[in-house]
């Protein structure tokens, strides 16, 4: 439900025409999360900008003829079924190719097309606990696992869906030839983790023991009035925080000499480092910790970090007024372009808004767009009451 409309709102951000094709009276599931505003959740403003809506009943002869002439005239498709459902449909791969032979079709899945899994359905917690990414979280094989407290698989998932379709469409530039581009969020995950969290499983010669944590506390300290973190690498990073925190006896501590022998005994170091931060306020150790140049920062919550001196400098929230939801603050895009800024040209679209505009850019006539609105292949226009038999699925297109 996030992975392909992320992916497609980064493009969209970056300057494509998405068109967004959802099942009529329905729509994506995520408009119905709560949160809500003009009948759109904050989720579905946050992830469906710079998109248009198109409502196709895709169970309608009528409704994949009505798809297909769209990806005629399209670079890329993206959707987000369950491996076998497109095909069903008659929306997969080799039937969109058909009518346009260099497209980018990518398929988007919890668990890839092979295996006892594929066709299971999936959301984020149990991807988060399959790729091990619960463990890890956790610290150690013999904690309890513990989820990442965001779709972090969703979003990862989405990133690298985003950047392999501007790979797959420079390849078309430069060879002529479109391509399937497949996609698990397993395997995304599993991707994401592997150089920093996976370390035991990297030799295959080597037997696998259990992972141990590197240290029972981690890099959130707490202070005398709330929490922060300090982190120390290299040895002018350790000396500037013995000097932060006024204690020189500890460079001559030979647990703590080298970068080795400060990880061997991680756990005596951390206590000792959280021991001195209780004695003072949050500000005072960042005044000092700076002063030494030592990595460090508040744990601010939610509604701090949109008031932090870096977030305004860096000008990362932005307001925009919304046609239907008002006004709204949404982080910007990250990438910014010299040449090309990604924007938000406009927002979250109600659920078929866009319809009759885009149909009428196939060339169908305002007679044929009525009639398919009569026979229910396309819904209600915005604004007027769909009174059509409410759909139990998505296009996840």
């Amino acid at each position: 439900m996030l992975s392909g409309p992320w992916a497609t709102m980064l493009l969209g951000d970056q300057g494509a025409d998405v068109i967004k094709v959802e099942m009529p009276h329905l729509g994506d599931h995520v408009r119905s999360l709560g949160n809500q505003r003009a009948g759109m959740s904050a989720m579905f403003l946050n992830i469906n900008r710079n998109k248009r809506s198109v409502t196709l009943d895709l169970k309608t002869e009528a409704g994949v003829g009505l798809l297909k002439q769209l990806a005629s005239t399209a670079d890329a498709l993206v959707q987000n079924f369950r491996p076998g459902v497109a095909e069903r449909l008659g929306i997969g791969e080799p039937h969109i190719r058909a009518v346009k032979p260099d497209i980018v079709y990518v398929s988007i899945s919890g668990f890839g097309e092979q295996g006892p899994w594929a066709a299971k359905p999936v959301y984020d917690p149990i991807v988060q606990a399959l790729s091990g990414l619960t463990t890890v979280q956790a610290g150690s094989d013999q904690e309890r696992p513990r989820l990442v407290r965001t779709v972090l698989p969703d979003k990862v998932s989405a990133l690298t869906a985003a950047q392999a379709i501007t790979a797959a469409l420079l390849a078309r530039e430069r060879a002529g030839v479109g391509q399937h581009v497949r996609l698990s969020m397993l395997d995304a995950v599993l991707q994401f983790l592997w150089a920093s969290d996976m370390n035991g499983q990297t030799y295959p010669d080597r037997p696998i023991a259990a992972q141990e944590a590197a240290s029972f506390i981690d890099l959130i300290y707490q202070t005398a009035d709330g929490y922060m973190t300090v982190a120390v690498m290299s040895n002018k990073e350790w000396q500037g925080l013995c000097r932060a925190l006024d204690r020189p006896g500890w460079l001559e501590d030979p647990r703590f000499k080298t970068p080795a022998d400060r990880d061997k005994h991680v756990n005596e170091r951390l206590a000792m480092t959280q021991e001195v931060l209780r004695t003072r306020a949050t500000a005072e150790w960042l005044q000092r910790l700076e002063a030494n140049d030592v990595p460090c920062a508040p744990a601010l919550t939610r509604a701090e970090v949109i008031q932090h001196p870096q977030v305004l400098a860096s000008g990362t929230i932005v307001e925009s007024e919304h046609h239907a939801a008002g006004r709204l603050r949404q982080a910007r895009h990250a990438a910014r372009f010299a040449a090309t800024p990604a924007s938000i040209r406009r927002g979250a679209p109600r659920l078929g808004e866009h319809t009759d505009e885009v149909l009428a850019e196939l060339g169908l006539p305002r007679r044929r767009i009525d009639e398919l609105r009569s026979l229910g292949v396309i819904g209600a226009e915005p604004g007027q009451r769909d009174t059509g038999k409410r759909q139990a699925m998505s296009s996840g297109l």
